[in-house]
């Protein structure tokens, strides 16, 4: 048992009563203030007593179900996901001469917390979110998570903050470094070269938040995303899940004993698309669905490409029709020039295809079909022009995906210039082949 803690013993399925039942209602009206906490201390669940055990949350499941119907306690197999996620070491791999250091995310996010705090930075509630918790709830979906996306909902009054978040999570990194590293003389402006792979600050009347994101080779970044306020805050309902962390950190601080069915914290999760359980359907049948895709920035169009090419498929294909449209043209005021649209593509390949070269050859390939068959905002030379941009990636992206081919013994055949058939001309050299060159040279 947890020294200090509350110690309630419920079985799961009370536990999970007790939270639909007690406390306040799940109300998500912006990142600022409200929490899917549902209103209950950590919970320790224990298969102690029965399932038909009577408890005052049972009398007001029904009335207060409607309220919470954005938040669920994950089952145990989930949490015991939840718990390998958070445990498992990730490499933030250095620049340079750095060395690579071995993050676990539970480790970053509460010394990051801790930190925040000791700073007067009050951290309302820490949340995994994203394809993680999506993988947390649904496993073998045919898509791995990629970053390690945390949100810490913190408080932003000004914008003087950014600048002492950052300064935290850099110190957090010095914890990391291994030992006989020197670290007096390793400044925040080193470490943020050194591992920093994205900084983000929006500070707008509705918009108030920031990212740092920790560079990791095979696309899993680490990255910490500092909300006070946003608008939007998912793209498609398989995304918009997120997972109340407290409960687990709570657990790691205060108690020695590993996890189990029988014992293990209560966790809550919420989907910022409305109906959790819908979305949770919606995940794991692989259907898209998703609300007002103009306002998402870039119109979600990268993403809904993202999951028609791992087997996802609308709910209603002529209802998405009239989507993709809205999803091109606010993809295309959102990234106007050439240039912009490029540098947005080759990001989004590179942190989301890492070792998928053939999916992302027919990613492309859905990509060009949806923009030439969507796109109703565009002159015609700029439509042709993205569609010569989609074009090029998927033909470079298909010649990288080609084997070396053994030249040893390949014959050239080549049409001489049409003077060597001058009889009186004599300085016409032919090479012998002394030497087989095995491959090809690679093209840079």
């Amino acid at each position: 048992m947890v020294t200090g803690q509350r110690k309630t013993l419920l079985s799961q399925s009370e536990a999970r009563r007790s939270h639909a039942g007690n406390g306040s209602a799940c109300i998500f009206k912006s990142m600022r203030r409200e929490s899917c906490t549902l209103g209950l201390p950590t919970i320790y669940v224990h298969a102690s007593l029965s399932e038909g055990t009577p408890t005052m949350a049972n009398m007001s499941e029904a009335s207060n179900s409607s309220k919470s119907e954005s938040c669920s306690v994950l089952t145990w197999d989930q949490v015991s996901r939840l718990n390998e996620v958070l445990s498992e070491p990730v490499p933030v791999h250095g620049r340079g001469n750095f060395p690579t250091l071995e993050v676990r995310l539970k480790e970053i996010v509460q010394k990051v917390r801790v930190r925040l705090e000791r700073s007067g930075i009050k951290v309302n509630d820490v949340r995994l979110n994203g394809s993680t918790a999506s993988h947390v709830l649904v496993k073998d979906i045919g898509w791995s998570y990629k970053d390690l996306d945390v949100i810490f909902r913190v408080d932003l009054p000004q914008e003087t903050e950014f600048q002492l978040i950052k300064d935290v999570v850099l110190s957090t990194l010095l914890d990391f470094l291994p030992e006989g590293v020197n670290k007096e003389k390793i400044t925040h402006m080193t470490l943020k070269e050194a591992y920093v792979q994205k900084l983000v600050k929006v500070y707008t009347e509705q918009d108030r938040w920031s990212l740092i994101s920790l560079s990791n080779n095979n696309g899993r970044n680490v990255e910490l995303k500092f909300v006070d306020s946003i608008r939007r805050q998912f793209e498609f309902s398989v995304d918009s899940f997120q997972i109340v962390l407290d409960s687990v950190l709570s657990y790691y601080d205060l108690s020695e004993k590993p996890m189990s069915q029988h014992f293990h914290p209560s966790v809550v999760g919420e989907s910022m698309y409305g109906d959790f359980a819908v979305a949770l359907d919606h995940l794991r049948n692989k259907v898209i669905a998703t609300k007002r895709p103009e306002e998402i920035r870039g119109g979600g169009l990268l993403k809904y490409c993202n999951l028609l090419v791992r087997d996802f498929r609308p709910t209603d294909e002529e209802a998405f029709k009239a989507l993709e449209r809205y999803m091109c043209s606010r993809f295309f005021i959102d990234f106007p020039d050439i240039g912009e649209q490029q540098r947005k593509l080759e990001a989004y390949l590179q942190s989301h295809f890492v070792g998928e070269e053939k999916s992302k050859y027919d990613y492309l390939m859905i990509l060009r079909r949806v923009v030439n068959e969507s796109t109703v905002c565009l002159m015609g030379h700029e439509r042709r022009q993205t569609l010569n941009l989609i074009s090029l990636t998927a033909f470079r992206v298909l010649a990288e995906q080609n084997v070396i081919p053994d030249a040893s013994n390949v014959t050239c055949y080549y049409q001489p210039a049409p003077y060597v058939r001058d009889l009186n001309f004599s300085n016409y050299y032919v090479a012998s082949c002394n030497q087989s060159i095995p491959t090809w040279l690679p093209c840079n």
